[in-house]
């Protein structure tokens, strides 16, 4: 366990440190309303909107959250030419993170993802996006745009939502560049499709991502003993597959596995009290984990802190990040 000074010390102390953040940018939309009728014209609910809003998504939520934390975050990645992503940039920039490294592209369709609320559940959700099959020069740009910043970032979050940015060759590039620059690298893949991860310092899959990478079907967890088998094997496969320094597998509302390379791997009980929410989730863990990795925390204390996190905005409605205040005040936290 951790307690509230050590949180506290060590996101406090990434404030004046950098991350750098790669991968697909995107918006989260929301479109809340009330449902009480059947439409005359086909059997389908009629949802009366009632407020809408838009936030930033995949990566960008990612630099939010170290943004909201308290570090500074630099975004890289790919938007289109288009409406949503003058709104993305807008966004993000009223956040005071670093646009810099955003390049604009005709051929890339800036991804939208738009929800349907009624009484705080989803009904439905609908996608505007084209996968990336080919940058068309966007990539060497986007290499030379992170050789530009590298010397001025303490991390590195690659962020995959298999939208075409995260590439073999950007994985490699990455990771050479931070070893020479002896920073670590965090991933958040979405799949593997056979990548080389090694070099990475810390992947943070989830359980299906993390079976799915081994070659199984998603197990069911019964308890802590019976999770604690099987994510041992999958921890130990994707350690000798990956090539990773750490394992970090995020459990929904079981918590997290951590399986460091050298060390005793844990598994952390959920902190979560209500859910509301998991979009983003995820984008919270990893920036949370970094945030407090280069504050000096350990694996295992930075695991613990981004597990809090979880329980924070998880309680929250759409995509989410939360301030440090929050985590220490989270009405989940306890000692022992």
């Amino acid at each position: 366990m951790i307690d509230k000074s050590a949180i506290e010390r060590y996101l406090k102390s990434a404030k004046d440190k950098t991350i750098l953040v790669v991968g697909d940018l995107m918006i989260d939309e929301y479109i809340s309303g009330k449902v009480t009728r059947i439409s005359p014209e086909a059997p389908v609910p009629v949802l009366e909107v009632r407020e809408e809003w838009s936030l930033p998504g995949g990566a960008a939520n990612v630099a939010l959250n170290i943004q909201c934390l308290g570090a500074n975050a630099i975004i890289a990645g790919y938007v289109g030419e288009d409406r949503s992503g003058d709104e993305l940039i807008d966004m993000l920039k009223n956040a005071n993170i670093d646009v810099s490294a955003v390049i604009r592209s005709e051929d890339v369709c800036t991804t939208v993802k738009t929800r349907l609320l009624t009484e705080s559940q989803q009904i439905v959700r609908f996608d505007r996006e084209k996968i990336l099959t080919g940058t068309n020069g966007c990539e060497a740009m986007l290499e030379q745009k992170i050789l530009e910043l590298i010397d001025d970032v303490d991390a590195i979050i690659i962020e995959d939502y298999r939208k075409g940015t995260i590439t073999a060759s950007l994985i490699r590039y990455i990771v050479e560049l931070a070893a020479q620059k002896n920073i670590p690298v965090g991933l958040d893949p979405k799949d593997d499709k056979g990548l080389d991860f090694s070099g990475i310092t810390i992947a943070k899959p989830n359980f299906k991502e993390a079976c799915a990478a081994v070659g199984i079907s998603e197990p069911t967890l019964k308890g802590s003993f019976d999770a604690d088998v099987i994510l041992n094997e999958i921890g130990e496969k994707l350690l000798k597959k990956w090539q990773t320094e750490a394992l970090l597998i995020s459990l929904g509302a079981m918590g997290m596995y951590l399986h460091p390379k050298d060390g005793k791997p844990i598994l952390i009980p959920t902190k979560a009290k209500k859910v509301f929410d998991v979009s983003g989730a995820g984008d919270t863990v990893i920036a949370t984990f970094m945030s407090a990795l280069i504050g000096g925390a350990s694996y295992e204390e930075s695991a613990h802190i981004a597990n809090y996190a979880a329980g924070v905005v998880v309680g929250k409605l759409g995509t989410a990040s939360c301030c440090i205040d929050e985590i220490i005040e989270f009405e989940g936290y306890f000692y022992e």
